[in-house]
């Protein structure tokens, strides 16, 4: 797995993991949406100034985007879509 496809992966299951919707990751990290998915797909270059202010967001250390995963490891899944309830918290 290449470097770019490592941290397309490790971002997306962060991301998931804390309940945030790409938009809002983009948001808190100050990038465009749109970056956000082109880097989750591992098809954009990433500036170490933009993987500081993703881990930043994230609130993890920048090396847990650069940690391979487990060969075999299940991709990560998607966020469920639509809308919380009022109330609902985040997962």
């Amino acid at each position: 797995m290449d470097a770019r496809a490592i941290i397309g992966w490790n971002l997306r299951r962060l991301r998931v993991e804390r309940g945030l919707s790409q938009e809002r990751l983009a948001l808190a990290a100050g990038i465009d949406r749109a970056y956000v998915g082109r880097v989750e797909r591992g098809s954009e270059n990433v500036t170490i100034s933009t993987l500081e202010a993703m881990a930043t967001a994230l609130a993890v250390p920048v090396a847990d985007l650069l940690i391979e995963p487990e060969p075999g490891a299940a991709r990560p899944m998607p966020l469920r879509s639509g809308r919380r309830a009022r109330g609902e918290p985040a997962r």
